[in-house]
């Protein structure tokens, strides 16, 4: 087993569980290779017994039936006898039966993969709970799942299950001090620039960031992983949409496809695709946002500190980006005739990349700029849509504190210092900005690769941050 690396708040939460005196229902959520698995496993070494299932994967041959025969052979590995398994509550009713004393972990993975074939097979698993599983006080059940609109609607949002879920963890990506604990031992020998090209592929991805090999150079891991047939990311994002999405796992890629290039509107997204904004859409699009895949980022009135109805989606998934803009153009390539060479424009995905590890960081950007999370407002990448009476504005990152001060962030990666211009960029994106009376603005530059001495001569920025600091 490799080395558990982050999870420390979540693993506190599910420590406190040993401490109630009745049985818990947990739900762990988030995309594929995000960790799930790999947390309970880890919380499991608590537990003087655990059994853990996991659901085989959808395809069009794979029934309701199928899927219990699956669990009964999983349960007989594990040293539990089916008597049978005609119904999801023959099963339950023989898992419950090994569960009835002591302290006991029980793992139900890929929850919807067994569930999705058969409607009844939530409301069976929450008679058997009720029944049977919650009687033993010791008993701890975690569903888990990547496909996470499916938990939502189906779980957490269900009737069926409301009061009985005792904790929800939706897992997001690693941190960046995390993330840099990946090139152990090697982690002070490489250059946080290093590290940044290899993370604007995986982003915070765990399962990715096993892959690494330490002591191979960024663009060797890189192709080793991306570039050639038998690389773990070559096929990978297939394997994300067949098992996430199904059928539908085109409807979907056409989607992200329209994101690569930069955040857009519902609006922009439908007319790329020349579909209607409602219906089906807007489906697809809060079905990306809840695996994480793509983010909604709202505009706010700045005065009253309130959300507004305009927002945007940005794809926050640095793997998925990569792949359409660099593997996927190469495929047939790599496949016939043993593509070997590295995109000669691959670096020009590394911008957007960069701002998505700044936006999953953020808590560690409030510590830097010395921000109470408790005073601030709103923090998000901003855009301001144009009217008779203003122009239209994009800024990377405001943050809003509850004193009435502004703190606008630009972000950018650059393998050279930064020079001057930046100034005028960022003022031009001020003076545009429409700010209420009362209200400070501060300028603060989020970089890679360093600034003139021009740049930090001219006071003009409150605040000027080397992110690379965060993976030295």
């Amino acid at each position: 087993m490799t080395t558990f690396i982050g999870r420390q708040h979540e693993l506190s939460l599910l420590r406190d569980l040993l401490k109630k005196k009745s049985s818990s229902l947990v739900v762990i959520r988030g995309r594929r290779r995000i960790g799930k698995s790999r947390l309970a496993e880890e919380y499991s070494k608590l537990f003087p017994k655990t059994y853990s299932f996991t659901g085989l994967p959808p395809t069009a041959r794979i029934t309701s039936q199928k899927q219990r025969d699956e669990l009964s052979k999983q349960m007989e590995q594990q040293k539990i006898t089916p008597q049978q398994n005609q119904d999801w509550s023959d099963c339950f009713f023989d898992l419950a039966q090994s569960c009835s004393q002591g302290p006991v972990l029980v793992i139900l993975d890929e929850i919807s993969w067994m569930g999705s074939k058969d409607p009844a097979f939530l409301g069976k698993l929450k008679i058997a709970w009720d029944q049977h599983f919650k009687k033993n006080p010791e008993l701890v059940m975690i569903l888990s799942g990547s496909n996470s609109s499916w938990i939502e609607k189906n779980i957490l949002s269900s009737s069926g299950f409301l009061g009985r879920v005792s904790l929800r963890l939706h897992l997001q990506e690693l941190s960046l001090s995390e993330c840099n604990r990946f090139w152990d031992p090697d982690k002070n020998r490489i250059a946080a620039y290093e590290k940044l090209k290899i993370l604007s592929v995986t982003g915070g991805i765990p399962r990715y960031l096993e892959e690494i090999l330490p002591q191979k150079t960024a663009e060797d891991n890189i192709h080793r992983m991306c570039f050639t047939p038998e690389g773990f990311l070559f096929s990978e994002f297939d394997n994300i949409f067949s098992d996430l999405f199904s059928h539908k796992s085109t409807q979907y890629k056409n989607i992200v496809e329209q994101l690569t290039n930069g955040p857009l509107s519902l609006s922009e997204i439908a007319e790329k695709l020349g579909r209607e904004k409602g219906g089906d859409l807007s489906d697809y699009l809060s079905d990306l946002c809840e695996t994480n895949f793509v983010s909604r980022d709202f505009n706010w009135n700045i005065k009253t500190g309130k959300t507004g109805k305009l927002y945007r989606y940005r794809l926050s998934d640095n793997y998925l980006r990569f792949y359409l803009k660099h593997i996927e153009p190469n495929k047939n390539k790599i496949l016939n005739s043993g593509y070997s060479n590295l995109p000669p424009a691959w670096h020009s995905i590394l911008g957007l990349s960069f701002e998505n590890l700044v936006l999953n960081n953020k808590r560690l950007l409030f510590d830097l700029l010395k921000i109470k999370s408790q005073d601030i407002i709103l923090a998000s990448p901003y855009y301001q849509t144009q009217t008779l009476s203003r122009k239209s504005c994009q800024i990377d990152l405001l943050i809003q504190t509850k004193f009435n001060t502004l703190y606008v962030c630009e972000i950018k990666f650059e393998k050279n210092p930064i020079g001057s211009s930046i100034i005028q960029e960022v003022q031009q994106k001020i003076d545009r900005l429409a700010l209420p009376k009362g209200f400070s603005c501060r300028s603060v530059l989020i970089h890679v690769g360093g600034v003139t001495d021009a740049v930090i001569e001219s006071d003009y920025f409150s605040d000027i941050i080397d992110f690379t600091q965060s993976l030295d």
